[in-house]
């Protein structure tokens, strides 16, 4: 099939159309298209839509002599046909006015239904229409106060954007007076890291000071702790003196109290004598002396017992 198709180009530009008509059958062989410019390649010239013209031609020409006859009806068949095409076309026709009558009720039904929706629709509308009308006046008076509002804000933010001015202003005061305090913190810091090493260095005096004041605190703490027991070794002894001290009261003060009782029977017998009156009056002023004495002992030993020193 190519080899037909490569010995039909180059032919002479003078095609009949046999030659048209072979070039068509050769690409309809090779299913493809049949088309003006193909058929001019297969040719090697001619104008494409003559081409295409001749093998249209060609086509309804066998199409044509193809066609079959077709053979008559007999008559018995044309006749029962034409009686029963013309009973369906009447029936059809019936059908036809039937159905023309119920689609006009049906219709007529229909533009009454959409006149009541209408004219519900118009009625809704009118109200909507009320509706909107009031809402619209409601809307004009909110956009009377939304302006209103809109004139003090902008007031407002006149008075916002002067207020800024003034912070601007006083934020650059501000930043120029932070500056200078940090120019004299600064200095202020170096003074302070001079104080510091100042400070450290009589922190350490005062360490090495602590230090020696510890070792002549002990030294005094030995020194008390001797004193203490010299102390103690004193008050044990003052302690046996006032012991005995106080049993020799004791034994006076129970004295005493007998020279009285004996005092108070001698007064109370008038059988004796006064001169032993009086030598028992004596002896009892004796005794007072003596346990006045005492007492008097006792009170200047007190001052002179030696105080406990505190412990450092």
């Amino acid at each position: 099939m190519k080899e037909e198709l490569d010995s039909a180009v180059g032919r002479p530009a003078d095609i009949t159309d046999e030659r048209i008509i072979e070039a068509g059958e050769a690409l309809v062989r090779a299913n493809r298209n049949v088309t003006g410019f193909a058929l001019r390649k297969i040719t090697g010239g001619g104008d494409p839509k003559r081409l295409k013209e001749v093998w249209d031609k060609h086509n309804v020409s066998q199409s044509v002599t193809n066609a079959e006859p077709v053979a008559e009806l007999p008559v018995e068949v044309a006749e029962t046909l034409a009686a029963m095409t013309k009973a369906l076309v009447d029936k059809i026709n019936a059908l036809t006015v039937e159905l023309n009558d119920k689609a006009v009720k049906t219709q007529e039904r229909r533009v009454a239904d959409v006149l009541r929706a209408a004219g519900e629709q118009q009625a809704q509308a009118e109200r909507e229409l009320a509706d909107a009308s009031q809402a619209v006046d409601e809307l004009e008076a909110m956009l009377a106060e939304e302006r209103s509002r809109v004139g003090e804000l902008e007031k407002r933010l006149a008075e916002v954007l002067a207020a800024d001015q003034a912070k601007a202003v006083e934020l650059a005061t501000l930043r120029e007076r932070l500056e200078a305090v940090e120019k004299n913190a600064k200095v202020a810091g170096e003074q302070h890291v001079a104080e510091q090493v100042q400070f450290r260095q009589a922190l350490a005096d005062q360490k090495r000071a602590a230090q020696e004041l510890a070792v002549e605190r002990d030294k005094v703490k030995t020194e008390l702790t001797k004193v203490q027991a010299k102390a103690e070794a004193a008050e044990e002894s003052h302690k046996e003196e006032r012991k005995r001290a106080a049993t020799e009261l004791q034994r006076v003060a129970d004295k005493l109290i007998k020279l009285e009782a004996e005092r108070d029977g001698a007064k109370g017998e008038a059988g004796k004598t006064r001169e032993e009156l009086a030598k028992l009056t004596g002896q009892l002023e004796a005794m007072k002396i003596q346990a006045a004495q005492l007492m008097q002992a006792i009170g200047n030993q007190q001052p002179e017992k030696t105080e406990k020193p505190k412990k450092v």
